[in-house]
């Protein structure tokens, strides 16, 4: 009797182990997923390196490989002014990482029927079924004029970035004079990058969209802009929920990820880590408040503040390097997290395979290197960049210096989380190269 209930007992632990296991992320030793430990070790010294010398203030970065977090490490302070010390659990303004999190999103509805990825968004979102095309030449006195688009912005077009609408911050950052130009008709409407407190909705931002012209016809150049916003717009149309509370019981709840907010809540306030930027003589002053430009506009205290209406489907989300790891490995694992399905593997396959090829792009992505999916850009063969990676590895990075990538032929993920605007260093890129040259078992 007693070695039949020892016995049943083993058999409980060891089940509840195996299910542990098998859960998303669990904790594992370097040696177990194939990288060293010393090797990590590398990313560790070079990253603490880049706190040394004050090119940020502190960073969380996340290595996971075949679906155990091998690495995560905090580094340096969150706050310098009050001394708090960085925490793996720190929470950060991931920016543009939003995207990918939005194109799921739209993506589940494309699952349900909603649409065919080549409708046209005017369907769902009459505000957008007739647009302009800003001119390509500017008249005598420097304006630019409009003319009717040669096609209908498609939800495909958005998804990829090649709809022709932009962001209103790029005619600050080394813009051509038709990107000024759109620029300053977006300043005029007041179209919000999603970057800081605005008390408008997205809805607001679709109806000014369709009174301003495109940078180009649809489908014809990658232009990186609000194209994601107007995905949020169309998922609450199409769901009947707003965008926020979609992606909370939609997706953020089913896959465990408890610390990802649009606007976070007051009990969560502490653990945001600061924003920071160059002080011009080589060091770092923290961003207190609203920093405006002639078009950008940005906000330590968008995800904070009193304003909460403005569900910003390209920018808007906080989260913190676990949160968005179990979202990665969702995606890595074909859509699926601790039994929770959110894609079919047909679906994450579409949208990380590369849709522009060799269409006009801009140093956000370039052809041969690099290509772009639906929300996320996907990298090319390894030669024409010269950088260690695989080809078909795909990512995106944020505002505040944050990145991920995600590698399927390693079956690994990597996080970095920083909180710098702009980016004064090469952070981003040397920390991709140190994860995978701690890649010692390819087995």
């Amino acid at each position: 009797m007693l070695l039949r209930t020892l016995s049943a007992v083993l058999l409980t632990v060891s089940t509840l182990t195996s299910t542990a296991l098998a859960q998303g992320l669990p904790v594992v030793q370097p040696a177990e997923v194939g990288l060293s430990e010393e090797r990590l070790g590398r990313l560790e010294r070079v990253i603490q390196s880049y706190v040394d010398n004050q090119a940020i203030a502190g960073a969380v970065t996340l290595v996971a490989r075949r679906g155990g977090q091998a690495h995560l490490q905090a580094y340096g302070l969150a706050d310098r002014s009050d001394g708090v010390t960085m925490k793996p659990e720190a929470i950060f303004r991931i920016a543009s990482m939003t995207k990918p999190v939005t194109s799921v999103a739209v993506m589940m509805l494309y699952e349900e029927g909603y649409f065919k990825l080549n409708d046209p968004v005017g369907q769902y979102l009459p505000e957008l079924a007739s647009l302009d095309v800003l001119d390509q030449k500017a008249a005598a006195d420097g304006s630019f004029g409009r003319s009717p688009a040669a096609a209908p912005v498609t939800i495909r077009h958005l998804l990829t970035h090649t709809s022709g609408i932009g962001y209103r911050f790029l005619g600050d950052l080394g813009a051509t004079a038709r990107q000024r130009a759109l620029s300053d008709l977006y300043r005029e409407a007041e179209v919000a990058d999603g970057l800081a407190e605005h008390d408008g909705t997205i809805a607001d931002l679709v109806r000014a969209l369709g009174q301003l012209p495109l940078m180009h016809d649809p489908g014809t150049a990658f232009t990186y802009g609000l194209s994601d916003d107007v995905l949020g717009r169309l998922v609450e149309v199409l769901s009947g929920d707003t965008f926020d509370e979609f992606l909370r019981t939609r997706l953020f709840e089913p896959l465990g990820m408890i610390d990802t907010y649009f606007y976070l809540p007051e009990r969560k306030a502490d653990r945001l880590a600061s924003v920071y930027t160059p002080d011009g003589a080589g060091g770092l002053v923290k961003v207190d408040g609203r920093v405006e430009g002639e078009h950008l506009i940005y906000s330590d205290t968008y995800s904070t503040g009193q304003f909460r209406s403005n569900f910003s489907g390209g920018a808007g989300l906080s989260s913190t390097a676990h949160d968005y790891a179990r979202f990665l490995q969702m995606l890595l694992n074909g859509g699926e997290l601790d039994g929770v399905r959110v894609l079919s593997p047909l679906t994450v396959d579409l949208m990380t395979t590369d849709h522009i090829g060799a269409l006009p792009t801009s140093t956000v992505v370039q052809p041969g290197s690099a290509g772009f999916g639906l929300g996320v850009a996907v990298r090319g063969r390894p030669g024409a960049d010269g950088e260690v990676g695989s080809e078909g590895a795909y990512y995106w990075s944020g505002f505040f210096n944050t990145t991920f990538w995600v590698d399927p032929a390693e079956d690994l993920i990597g996080i970095l989380m920083t909180q710098v605007f702009p980016g004064t260093s090469d952070i981003l890129e040397r920390f991709r190269i140190m994860a995978y040259q701690a890649i010692v078992d390819r087995e």
